[in-house]
C-alpha cells in the first residue's frame, strides 16, 4: 500500500493507501508514540480505506509525541501508586489540543467528501478524540476508543444530553492488566458512553496498555461495518 507523509490542516500526518480509497480512518497515537507506531498495520489489515495517522505537536520524554504535556517524574510518581484514571484532570494546554484537532477534523471531513469516515484514538488520543467529539460534534460513521480514559468529566455533563455521538457506532477496547490506565476508566467511558445513547461494543482483553490482534480484528470488522452517509 501506498505510505507518503502529509499535512493535514498542518499537522503533520502519515497517510497510508489512496486517497480515494472507499473508507478514510483516523486514528491518534498515545503518549510517548508516533504516529510510525501504528502506522504498520494499516498494510496488514487488509482494507480499502486511506488511514490517517497525525503527528500530536509536542515531544514526550523520554520519547515520541504528545497532545499535552505530562511531567516524566510525576508520571513516574503517579503509576508507582498504580494505574491512573484521568477522568478528574485538566491539562493546561488541552484546549489548545482540542482546538489543534479540530481543525485537523474539519479538514478530514472536507477531504471524505461524503465517504465512510471512522475516526479512534488510543490512550491519550483517545481523550483527546472523544473530548473534542463531545464538545464540538463532527459528521463521523464510527469511533474507535482504545485503551483510554475519560477526561474533564466534570465538564462533560452539557454535551451528553443531548449527546453527538447518540447511534454512532463505538468500539471501546481496555487490557485488564493495564498498568497505564485503569481497566475501571475503560469500563467507566463504557458506561458514560452507553448512558449517553451511543452504540457500544466493549472488547475487554487480558493484556496491558497495547492494541492487540483480537482490537485490530474488531477496527477491521467496525471499518467494514460503516456505510456511505
Amino acid at each position: 500500500m501506498r505510505e507518503e507523509r502529509i499535512e493535514v490542516a498542518g499537522v503533520p500526518t502519515i497517510a497510508v493507501g489512496e486517497p480515494d480509497a472507499e473508507h478514510v480512518v483516523v486514528l491518534l497515537h498515545g503518549f510517548m508514540m508516533e504516529p510510525g507506531d501504528l502506522a504498520p498495520f494499516a498494510h496488514s489489515l487488509g482494507l480499502r480505506a486511506w488511514w490517517l495517522f497525525p503527528e500530536a505537536p509536542l515531544p514526550a520524554s523520554p520519547r515520541g509525541r504528545a497532545w499535552w504535556h505530562i511531567d516524566p517524574d510525576r508520571r513516574l510518581e503517579a503509576l508507582a501508586i498504580g494505574p491512573r484514571d484521568f477522568a478528574g484532570q485538566h491539562p493546561p494546554d488541552l484546549p489548545a489540543a482540542r482546538e489543534l484537532l479540530g481543525r485537523f477534523l474539519d479538514d478530514v471531513v472536507a477531504r471524505a467528501a461524503g465517504r465512510p469516515l471512522v475516526v479512534g484514538g488510543f490512550s491519550q488520543g483517545g481523550m483527546l478524540l472523544t473530548d473534542t467529539l463531545l464538545r464540538a460534534p463532527r459528521p463521523v460513521d464510527a469511533v474507535m476508543l482504545l485503551s483510554t480514559s475519560r477526561i474533564a468529566f466534570d465538564e462533560w455533563p452539557p454535551y451528553l444530553a443531548p449527546c453527538a455521538l447518540r447511534g454512532v457506532p463505538v468500539l471501546i477496547s481496555h487490557g485488564r492488566a493495564d498498568d497505564d490506565l485503569a481497566f475501571a476508566t475503560g469500563e467507566a467511558l463504557r458506561d458514560c458512553l452507553v448512558e449517553a445513547g451511543a452504540d457500544v461494543t466493549w472488547l475487554p482483553f487480558d493484556e496491558g496498555h497495547e492494541i492487540p490482534l483480537p482490537v485490530w480484528r474488531a477496527i477491521r470488522k467496525l471499518v467494514q461495518r460503516v456505510g456511505a452517509r
